[in-house]
């Protein structure tokens, strides 16, 4: 996300949590965070309940790759109004679309249960596909609501009630699933999408007055076309395909660690889901939330790029941490242990990660590229985590997690090779 350099102004915490569209993002982003673990990680516990086999579970959780892929529709969501919701604007209708798909889809997945796998799975696919809408829209929304002096609140508060939507799905689940059923646990689930429905509906839609292409074949050039052509113009073919080598390269450590295989990993490891909700949903959280200001101090001291590279190799290397879990099973300290590694470097890379895509993009097509960039980010590891079953079958979850460290040396040889085109430093010498 680009930072807003220069402004004269900067609102404090207290402004930035206390206007109201800060308020309407931290709802917002509750209703974001909330279905991404239900389709994905949280969804792992149920399956595995189940006795759904390791790698089946690895493939259904990995209906969280449809966020990857949301670049390929957000085009929709800017050229085309939905008849349905016509009276609510562009933004505010497509968004309560969404909403309403997310609800439906968790009533659907727990009146089938995994008993009915094929028609569950379509259903997980359909939540899945509903909650990256969503999340298209929210963004779109954000940016359209305020000018750029005021992105930094609506983001710090949107982050918060992400996270607070992660608590939810995450550790509010896992603990209770010890005491009722999936089931009503994704109803309840369903229920608490009701006051971002009912933000959707209060909110204000943005003051934005849009060209409507004349034809299709425009619409997808101005959208889709244009932003693509303008990355290579900018970079030139060689830069450019390095470039986007790399960004589809160096998050596969991390994607790679918080799909399906982790559930049962945890599970395999002798952990309760009350151990497992509180360790690395509640406390974990809390920890990313300390590694991702820790980043943004190493990004405002060596730059976006330098602090990328180093943030890479600290990540990689803290999923060897899992292997004491392996050594020690149930030991609840080992447990705490590793996630406060893994937690701390995964939400340290967090703010290099935006800070260096933001470098990128060309502020004429920020919408798009910026949701492109990001998509790429997280496309491979998701590829691996659907193969991450049958990658444990084979080399056990001890092989797997090295597997992860080492996956990280073709991402920093092209870390390398873009040194002098990126680090402020090298690029002045020259």
């Amino acid at each position: 996300m680009p930072t807003e350099g220069g402004v004269a102004h900067k609102p404090s915490i207290w402004q930035a949590f206390s206007q109201p569209s800060a308020r309407t993002m931290c709802l917002l982003g509750f209703s974001s965070g909330l279905p991404f673990l239900l389709v994905s990680y949280t969804l792992s516990f149920w399956l595995k309940q189940n006795g759904i086999l390791l790698k089946d579970i690895t493939m259904i959780a990995s209906a969280g790759m449809t966020y990857a892929l949301k670049f390929l529709w957000a085009p929709l969501l800017d050229h085309w109004r939905l008849p349905l919701f016509t009276r609510l604007g562009q933004r505010r209708g497509w968004l309560l679309m969404a909403q309403l798909g997310v609800v439906a889809g968790l009533l659907v997945m727990a009146v089938l249960t995994p008993h009915q796998l094929m028609l569950f799975v379509l259903a997980t696919l359909f939540v899945a596909f509903m909650g990256a809408t969503q999340d298209i829209a929210i963004d779109a929304y954000r940016i359209e609501i305020a000018p750029p002096s005021a992105q930094g609140a609506l983001v710090a508060t949107y982050s918060l009630g992400y996270r607070l939507g992660l608590l939810v799905a995450g550790a509010l689940a896992l603990i209770l699933s010890d005491h009722i059923a999936w089931a009503q646990i994704y109803v309840l689930m369903a229920v608490s999408m009701a006051i971002p429905v009912i933000t959707t509906l209060k909110m204000r839609e943005p003051d934005v007055r849009r060209l409507s292409p004349s034809s299709w074949r425009d619409a997808m050039r101005e959208s889709v076309i244009d932003p693509f052509a303008d990355f290579f113009r900018r970079y030139h073919w060689v830069l450019a395909l390095l470039t986007l080598l790399f960004i589809l390269l160096f998050k596969i450590p991390e994607q790679a660690i918080i799909g399906g295989v982790m559930g049962p990993f945890y599970r395999d490891m002798g952990f309760s889901n009350t151990e497992i909700g509180a360790v690395t949903k509640i406390y974990g959280i809390w920890i990313a939330i300390a590694g991702a200001f820790a980043g943004g101090v190493a990004v405002a001291r060596w730059g976006a790029w330098r602090s990328l590279g180093g943030c890479i190799v600290l990540g990689a290397i803290s999923n060897l941490l899992y292997l004491l879990l392996i050594a020690h099973k149930g030991h609840l300290t080992m447990l705490t242990l590793a996630i406060s590694g893994q937690n701390f470097f995964e939400g340290m890379l967090g703010p290099p990660t935006v800070a260096f895509l933001s470098l990128l993009v060309n502020r004429q097509h920020t919408a798009t590229q910026y949701a492109l960039l990001s998509s790429l980010v997280n496309l491979p590891g998701k590829v691996l985590g659907f193969f991450a079953g049958g990658i444990v079958g084979v080399a056990g979850y001890g092989g797997y997690f090295v597997i992860t460290v080492f996956s990280v040396l073709p991402s920093m040889l092209l870390f390398a090779a873009l040194w002098r085109h990126f680090d402020p430093v090298a690029s002045r010498a020259e």
